[in-house]
């Protein structure tokens, strides 16, 4: 049973699943874990690591529209070395300045492999839920799709640097404040385009009819073919940018408020998934 099979069980249970964070009583609460053999390709610092996995929670976050209050994390490793945490907690700390948050701490275990799970709250009046996409609304995504897929190529051809650089994403959790007001749906890609718009699509009862040519980003130019720039911008997954869904009277303001590029690549229907009329695979990135 995959994961995403497992939280449609869990939802039926727990009345606060199936959103990128749960809501109480204006508390967003997010938690992640992710593994070096999975998440870390060979070559990621422990800077890049405290960065991108503190930025995970935050980014679930920045999907309900949350304002973060603070990120805390676990450390687990088959050694404690201490250039490793205090680069990882560095990492973990400058990415919560990045978005006006704190990181403040977390846990030690011992552990077969590297891995790390981390949680961040904030506060929203107003979450943004998946399940109010309406047959309408524009479809919308923000930034560009497609650099952790360029990433790993580098990482591939042993240009870390390069690589890292890449993999230090930026939260969309200014976005999600801006968009909040104005979005019927919303959620992060961090299991890439496509299956981001299957699982709204279910959330909502509806459907999702895109259009090309999608905002991939150009580093993906230097690294892919035609063929695979498709590839990792709609199926990779792990770009942490925002899918919404937005009211066509709302679309002006809502451009006007975003932070960053907000493109429209399609229109809610009534069923279906398509790209360019033809269906879209439910496919992405699987824990």
């Amino acid at each position: 049973m995959d994961e995403r099979t497992m939280l449609g069980l869990l939802a039926d249970r727990l009345s606060h699943a199936g959103d990128d964070a749960a809501v109480i009583d204006g508390l967003a609460v997010t938690i992640d874990m992710l593994h070096e053999t999975t998440d870390f390709p060979s070559g990621t610092t422990r800077y890049t690591a405290g960065w991108r996995a503190v930025g995970a929670s935050l980014s679930d976050l920045a999907a309900m529209g949350a304002d973060p209050t603070g990120a805390v994390a676990v450390y687990g490793a088959p050694a404690f070395e201490q250039e490793e945490i205090l680069a990882f907690v560095d990492g973990a700390r400058d990415i919560c300045e990045v978005v006006g948050t704190e990181y403040v701490g977390g846990d030690l275990d011992d552990h077969e492999e590297f891995t790390v799970a981390t949680a961040a709250v904030g506060r929203t009046d107003d979450p943004v839920f998946r399940s109010g996409a309406q047959p309408g609304d524009a479809i919308c995504v923000t930034g560009t799709l497609g650099r952790s897929g360029a990433a790993l190529r580098y990482f591939d051809r042993g240009e870390v640097s390069r690589a890292n650089d890449l993999f230090q994403f930026r939260p969309r959790v200014e976005a999600g404040r801006a968009l909040a007001p104005h979005a019927s749906a919303m959620m992060d890609s961090s299991d890439g385009l496509a299956r981001s718009l299957h699982q709204l699509a279910e959330a909502s009862d509806s459907g999702m009819a895109v259009e090309t040519p999608l905002p991939i980003d150009d580093t993906v130019a230097a690294v892919a073919g035609a063929e695979e720039r498709m590839e990792l911008g709609a199926f990779f997954g792990e770009d942490f940018e925002l899918v919404c869904t937005i009211p066509e009277s709302d679309l002006p303001a809502a451009r006007a408020a975003s932070p960053v590029t907000l493109t429209r690549i399609g229109t809610v229907v009534e069923d279906g998934v398509t790209l360019e009329g033809q269906p879209l695979p439910d496919r992405g990135y699987t824990h």
